[in-house]
């Protein structure tokens, strides 16, 4: 009796100490992915800025709320600034993304689309960014579409040709429709090509020619949604860190690194969908209208428009 005891003690001693030194492998081996991750992070970082300047941290206050039940939206926006400190945006998108379903979807607005903005009255899209920065423009998309925001992401357009070149080494191949070169500074042929960086900025940017802004949303949703797909043939989860790092310096958001890992992970390791793209306004939803003092603007049926985005965010495949 006493040795069958003794024999069951010394099992339990036994059991504990293997799970204890479990737990300590299992401590130093977290330890170790945080190590990796931080200093992956910061060597990306170290090559965005060869060894010189600060991460650009996020200079705007942003009220957007948490997400809720794993669905984030982010406002993605370029600046057309030339240095001036309040410039309107040339770029408005938002990323949507569902961590449940793995989908993501982009939204593109017009940005001359005539809607209220809160405090100044009607005005282009745009003039919120110019008025009042993202957290305007947040409220102005909140009040016109019924949709919250949830973060903000401004790229710099001077860093666009290195966030392209960092994750897609090898270009992106497109099919610029026809010779390209008025406001660009640079000339692109017609006809199927790779570009890189530089080019591939060019390309989007691009709108002197009969499709206007429409055409240069149409690209812009195009690179985008290719440059997602180039990300998912970087086949290792570990290259993530150091991408962030990278890209960072070009990058103004209030997204936290934790957030950003978490929705890259999915990207690199192939979890996440295609992408769904929308455009606002819908075809047959806006009118092409001159309002004095503002200019040209797109007079947007918002009820239509509302419905329609609320429903393509909210839809699943």
């Amino acid at each position: 009796m006493d040795n069958s005891r003794s024999t069951r003690h010394k099992k339990k001693k036994k059991k504990k100490r293997g799970l204890r030194r479990f737990l300590t492998v299992l401590v130093l081996l977290v330890i170790a992915a945080g190590a990796y991750v931080y200093f992956q992070y910061k060597q990306g970082l170290s090559e965005a800025l060869d060894g010189a300047g600060k991460e650009k941290a996020a200079s705007y206050d942003f009220n957007g709320k948490l997400p809720n039940n794993g669905q984030i939206n982010v406002l993605l926006l370029g600046s057309d600034s030339r240095g001036e400190k309040h410039s309107r945006t040339d770029s408005i998108l938002i990323a949507h993304y569902n961590q449940n379903t793995h989908e993501p979807k982009l939204v593109s607005i017009m940005r001359d689309s005539y809607v209220d903005v809160p405090g100044h009255g009607k005005q282009k899209i745009n003039a919120a960014f110019a008025f009042g920065g993202p957290e305007l423009l947040r409220k102005t998309i909140e009040e016109n579409f019924g949709i919250n925001i949830n973060y903000y992401s401004i790229v710099d357009f001077k860093g666009f040709p290195k966030i392209v070149d960092t994750i897609a080494p090898d270009g992106i191949k497109v099919n610029v429709p026809h010779d390209m070169s008025s406001g660009i500074d640079m000339t692109l042929h017609k006809g199927e090509q790779t570009l890189h960086g530089k080019q591939l900025l060019g390309y989007v940017r691009f709108r002197h020619d009969n499709m206007s802004d429409f055409g240069r949303v149409q690209r812009q949703q195009e690179v985008l949604g290719k440059l997602k797909d180039k990300a998912t043939e970087i086949n290792n989860v570990v290259k993530l860190p150091k991408i962030l790092g990278m890209t960072a310096p070009y990058i103004d958001t209030n997204i936290d690194t934790k957030t950003m890992l978490i929705l890259g992970k999915d990207v690199i390791t192939g979890q996440a969908k295609s992408v769904d793209k929308l455009r606002i306004p819908l075809d047959g939803t806006f009118e092409n209208e001159r309002i004095p003092g503002i200019g040209a603007v797109l007079a947007v049926d918002l009820e239509k428009n509302k419905a329609a985005l609320q429903q393509f965010l909210s839809s699943s495949k």
